[in-house]
């Protein structure tokens, strides 16, 4: 396992985190609940192997996550970890910021947590709920003297602009974002984090599964690389502000597969970076030609989702995620939700083409579409 300084912390995290977000689940009489044999089973596998750095959330699992994660790191295996769980900002009251942190240790079954976060932050939130008079960010430094947690961390969803002020509050020590091949939107502000001296962990390395499947136009991004998550993974672990990726593994095999991926000790050299980028960037532009996603064509009369349409298509015609791409779009089919259509639904009322900027022929790209998804 290879490791790093997690910003300015002063520790040492693997490479790899463990993401319990989809420890497996069996479901008894209608009811779903943890595998909490198996799950137990792989967080320690992954620890014994050198993984040190667990993250959960009260809500992952069935809201279950939280106890199987306590559960794993009994007899002795707390003490190799960092462990890093959420805190949602449901209201602006720092009183019960700290309610919900006690739950949270609770559920663990310990005295204390290494990383907190507040959970999938915007800047609008931290203006509006967290950063106020006694609020969040008060209750949290009085957590961390108190000795209920060691460091305040957030994790983002916002537009990547925001993420520099949330930087630059200097409230944060790490913080979790998303980052990988097919997003690259907050690669700006992760490298601004590690000059200011965050530590950064980056969530869905894989492209929240859309990156588990195979393409062929991915794998020859890397001729070293033996699968399209082999590819995926190097990519992140190459970026040298990057501490952690934080996969989600559901099994033994994909914690042992992840983890000889993250022991590799040969990082992509700048050349092979520098080549992978400029390769990504020409698929992009690729993309952008059938569709930027900017929406102008929503709302459709019939709920056809026009831009999800282009973009699985995308993922099937340009980087060639033809499994990835099929398996969403037949949710799409079979989704009940109004303004969550395929592309069968469209009438060719043309409405969707008068307000496309892009002059796209939308009415035969979507019959394309639905063609090669179906």
């Amino acid at each position: 396992m290879q490791y790093t300084e997690f910003g300015n912390t002063g520790i040492k995290v693997s490479k790899l985190g463990f993401g319990a977000m989809r420890l497996p689940i069996l479901e008894k009489n209608g009811e779903k609940d943890v595998d909490y044999e198996k799950s137990v089973k792989m967080i320690r596998e992954a620890i014994d192997l050198g993984v040190n750095y667990i993250d959960t959330a009260p809500y992952y699992c069935e809201k279950k996550s939280e106890i199987a994660v306590g559960r794993a790191l009994k007899d002795g295996y707390r003490e190799k970890v960092y462990l890093s769980t959420k805190n949602p900002i449901e209201n602006e009251s720092g009183a019960d910021w700290r309610k919900r942190l006690e739950k949270s240790l609770e559920k663990l079954d310990t005295d204390y947590i290494d990383f907190y976060h507040m959970w999938g932050i915007s800047w609008e939130d931290y203006q509006n709920k967290i950063d106020v008079e006694d609020g969040p960010v008060e209750a949290a430094y009085q957590a961390k003297e108190d000795g209920l947690i060691k460091h305040i961390s957030f994790s983002f969803h916002d537009d990547a602009e925001n993420l520099f002020k949330l930087i630059d509050t200097g409230h944060f020590e790490t913080m979790l974002v998303q980052y990988n091949l097919l997003d690259r939107s907050n690669e700006e502000a992760i490298n601004y984090a590690q000059d200011k001296g965050m530590g950064v962990v980056v969530m869905g390395p894989v492209g929240g599964g859309r990156l588990g499947a195979p393409s062929t136009k991915l794998d020859k991004l890397m001729d070293s690389s033996t699968s399209t998550v082999e590819t995926a993974l190097r990519f992140v672990f190459s970026n040298q502000n990057v501490n952690i990726a934080l996969s989600g593994m559901e099994n033994i095999e994909m914690v042992r597969q992840n983890v000889e991926i993250a022991s590799n000790p040969d990082p992509l050299s700048k050349e092979e970076l520098a080549d992978v980028k400029a390769m990504l960037e020409q698929n992009q532009k690729l993309a952008d030609l059938y569709c930027t996603g900017c929406e102008y064509c929503l709302p459709c009369p019939q709920g056809v989702k026009i831009p999800k349409v282009f973009e699985l298509m995308n993922y099937d015609r340009v980087y060639d995620l033809t499994a990835y791409a099929r398996e969403k779009y037949k949710k799409l089919i079979e989704s009940e939700k109004e303004a969550e259509k395929a592309a069968d639904a469209c009438v060719e009322c043309g409405i969707c083409e008068e307000k496309c900027p892009q002059n796209i022929e939308i009415i035969e790209q979507l019959k394309e579409s639905h063609k090669a998804l179906a």
